[in-house]
């Protein structure tokens, strides 16, 4: 991982600002998340998170304590707002999607850029990887930071809560 700085930084924090957009249009009423795919300045995906299909017979938001102990899910009610984004460049981009970066931000309960901790989602990480997306951006207290996706599903299963 390394954190970007300069004009790196600046080009980073547009796209960062781009996920927050669509993170205002998560349905989700536990996270809003939001999540862009770029590759040479072009936006290839881009998704939020919110009930599969935006269904509201699908909700499960407030139900995580609901399910059964043992239960095997990630227990998170949405499609992940990477996992839409990179649906979307599959759909849409396909051809293009090997080699380019993702960029991930969860918005607080006002609305502002959440800063994340440290890679935990297996599945969407998982999926960045198999879909040929090379670098996963996080913002950090420290500022943008790229991680090359291999390390980032590598750090994703080795996390454990606090």
């Amino acid at each position: 991982m390394k954190y970007l700085e300069g004009p790196e930084g600046k080009e980073a924090m547009k796209f960062i600002n781009k996920a927050a957009l669509l993170a205002l249009k998560s349905t989700c009423q536990r996270d809003r998340c939001g999540s862009v795919i770029i590759k040479n300045g072009k936006v290839l995906g881009k998704g939020f998170n919110s009930p599969p299909a935006n269904l509201e017979t699908q909700r499960r938001c407030l139900k995580k304590h609901e399910l059964e102990p043992g239960f095997k899910t990630d227990k998170t009610c949405c499609i992940h707002a990477e996992i839409r984004a990179i649906m979307d460049a599959l759909r849409k981009k396909s051809k293009e999607i090997v080699g380019s970066r993702l960029y991930f931000i969860r918005l607080d309960s006002n609305g502002n850029k959440s800063p994340a901790g440290k890679p935990y989602c297996t599945y969407c990480s998982k999926m960045s990887l198999d879909a040929g997306i090379k670098e996963f951006v996080l913002l950090h207290d420290k500022g943008v930071c790229v991680y090359n996706t291999k390390e980032y599903n590598d750090l994703s299963f080795q996390f454990k809560p606090e």
